[in-house]
């Protein structure tokens, strides 16, 4: 069971510190809001710029799963 509150509380930190946030914290969260269910523009387009800007410290298993969670959250990232 999934809380909007507790989402919505948890957004507003990711956006406020994506900056700080290497390949695999990027992956592990934006994974974790898809595999809930919860999709927010705002925080996915964010996220979605940071993990352009450090794009080659991605490795290949958290490529797909940054992928996987965009497509499973129906939110469509032309620049991923």
């Amino acid at each position: 069971q999934r809380s909007d509150k507790v989402f919505s509380i948890m957004k507003n930190q990711v956006v406020s510190n994506i900056g700080e946030f290497n390949s695999q914290a990027i992956t592990n969260t934006v994974w974790a809001y898809a595999k809930m269910g919860y999709s927010d523009p705002k925080l996915f387009n964010v996220i979605s710029g940071e993990a352009m800007k450090k794009l080659d410290t991605f490795n290949n298993q958290g490529i797909a799963n940054t992928l996987w969670a965009y497509a499973k959250a129906g939110h469509s990232s032309p620049q991923l």
